[in-house]
């Protein structure tokens, strides 16, 4: 499975406004500016964010966006699912192999499996620890 542009940047758009939650709006243009993305695209992305009621506007002077409800009840898997739609690798079908397509549907689980056991504020507190730090390599 092949997360588009869609997905990605629907998900910084949401690590952005969990990073700044209670803080109050954010405006899609900082988002845009600080990530190097274009704010036409980020406003496509932001209504079905909306629309699903992820995210609440702000209007205003001072307005933007802020999330609807905390950065740890929102899961990866809720955003990708809202833009890219359902978690498959493959479309299959009853009349498939049955080895095959328990092979698929065991993939599908286990990527929902890590998009769903991720919230926005495990995210935005992601270390990002060098895992082979610890290991020693000699040629």
């Amino acid at each position: 499975m092949k997360i588009s542009t869609k997905g990605r940047y629907g998900l910084t758009i949401m690590m952005e406004l969990s990073a700044k939650f209670g803080e109050g709006p954010i405006s899609l243009k900082s988002i845009a500016e600080k990530n190097s993305l274009s704010e036409h695209y980020l406003e496509q992305l932001i209504a079905p964010l909306r629309n699903a009621g992820l995210v609440k506007s702000v209007r205003g002077a001072y307005g933007g966006y802020i999330l609807s409800k905390d950065p740890a009840t929102i899961s990866a898997g809720d955003v990708i699912r809202i833009l890219e739609g359902p978690i498959s690798p493959v479309d299959f079908t009853e009349e498939d192999d049955p080895a095959k397509r328990d092979l698929w549907l065991r993939i599908r689980d286990s990527i929902a499996e890590v998009l769903d056991s991720t919230t926005l504020s495990d995210l935005i507190t992601f270390k990002g620890e060098d895992k082979l730090s610890n290991y020693m390599f000699y040629i």
